[in-house]
């Protein structure tokens, strides 16, 4: 292996991965694996593997928190810093300009009709995110299982998306035989010492301003922070797995913004290099900007990112040091396997309920005893929506289209029959 990278050629390559970082997880993973592993020669393959696998046990976007480790390895807390902040940024830049161009333009005619193409769209994009993840979790009976009861659980019994996780994860834990295989000892140096101080100084970053927050500044940006921090502590199984609660409560509960708002947020972060979860921060900004305007908006977008990342730097900082020991345990093997399999239940039920809202005008819930049903009207069908969501399903599933491609030939499409 070549002798660790200087400050700067960390730097420079993390940013030029940041920039780069399209296509979700999957695809950012696997071109830092090609610019890490087969370009630079940093990190052997079998370390790589093992950090991802510990990587994708935590809560928090996994290719994030790898580039986090990566960073860690090469010079610790500052490489860690610097390698997982520059993962973040450009997309973040490019979300934030993205929010501000939606709240000062988004409801013009012309530029609403662009956005339903790309909530057509959207729909697609969360159907391939679903074949993606069943491809690698089901793989056994069980596992369907697991799969279809986080669906029903959700789509016939509303219950909780944290209720969903906690009991896949201990179901799976319990499930797995005690023991450990033979794993490493941890160096010497990478002392418990270490890790506390680690831990300490990153529960500061995060629960510091989030009590100030709370204590000291406008109402929503408190609201924003204290969300986006229990949700940043949910995040299983990637964005997606936490797309419908958060819609949910940020729709329906909350009422920051419209369905069809939050669904031109999940598109608009779907176009830019980064973390999908990087939604969150076009949420905080539409949140505050409703009710303070533009400041308190760049101040809830800036609120929403610090909950959202803070948590996996945490993550990521107390935990690198033991990934040897940690990705030999079963029972945490089992863990995430099951908490996969139940991720499988609940993108389904977020595909269905984005398609339902999307390609029907009136979706009214069914009561029936315990059961609360979404059931279209018929009447209420959009044949235009329900065209494009063809097209983007046929460009991505069959033709294998760039997702960017998919993406504007969508919201083309859908301005030209505007105009028409």
């Amino acid at each position: 292996m070549p002798p660790n990278p200087g400050l700067s050629d960390l730097t420079f390559t993390f940013a030029r991965i940041g920039c780069l970082s399209f296509g979700g997880p999957a695809a950012q993973i696997a071109l830092m694996h090609r610019i890490i592993l087969d370009e630079k020669r940093w990190v052997p393959e079998p370390d790589y593997l093992r950090a991802l696998s510990f990587c994708m046990l935590l809560p928090g976007p996994e290719a994030m928190q790898l580039a986090t480790w990566i960073g860690w390895r090469m010079h610790g807390s500052i490489g860690g810093l610097i390698a997982g902040g520059l993962f973040v940024l450009p997309g973040a830049l490019v979300v934030l300009a993205l929010s501000l161009i939606y709240a000062a333009f988004g409801e013009l005619p012309l530029v609403a009709a662009l956005f339903t193409g790309v909530q057509a769209a959207v729909i697609a994009i969360v159907v391939e995110a679903l074949i993606r993840v069943s491809k690698r979790a089901l793989k056994s009976r069980e596992a369907y299982a697991i799969a279809t009861l986080a669906f029903l659980g959700l789509f016939a019994l509303t219950l909780p998306f944290p209720v969903i996780i906690l009991a896949a994860g201990l179901w799976g834990f319990f499930r797995t035989p005690t023991g450990t295989t033979e794993a490493p000892a941890e160096p010497a140096v990478l002392s418990h010492v270490h890790v506390l101080k680690a831990t300490t100084i990153w529960l500061a970053v995060w629960l510091l301003p989030l009590g100030l927050l709370i204590l000291s500044a406008p109402a929503r940006l408190g609201e924003i922070g204290l969300f986006f921090s229990k949700l940043a502590i949910l995040t299983f199984g990637g964005a997606y797995a936490v797309l419908a609660w958060m819609t949910q409560d940020v729709v329906q509960a909350k009422g920051w913004l419209t369905l069809p708002q939050m669904i031109d947020g999940l598109g608009l972060a779907e176009t830019t290099p980064g973390p999908l979860i990087l939604v969150t921060e076009f949420v905080g900004f539409m949140a505050a900007h409703q009710t303070g305007g533009w400041t308190l908006g760049l101040a809830g977008a800036a609120v929403a990112l610090w909950m959202t990342f803070a948590p996996a730097f945490l993550f990521a900082f107390a935990g690198a040091p033991f990934i040897e020991r940690l990705t030999h345990m079963p029972r945490l093997s089992g863990a995430l396997a099951a908490i996969t399999a139940a991720v499988v239940g609940v993108i389904a039920n977020l595909s269905l309920w984005f398609a339902l809202h999307v390609l029907f005008a009136s979706v009214p819930e069914i009561a029936i005893g315990p059961l609360r049903l979404a059931l279209p009207d018929p009447g209420s069908l959009r044949p235009l929506p329900l065209m494009i969501a063809a097209f983007a399903a046929w460009g991505l599933l069959v033709r294998c289209l760039p997702l960017l491609v998919v993406l504007m030939l969508s919201a083309l499409a859908s301005s030209a029959a505007a105009v028409l």
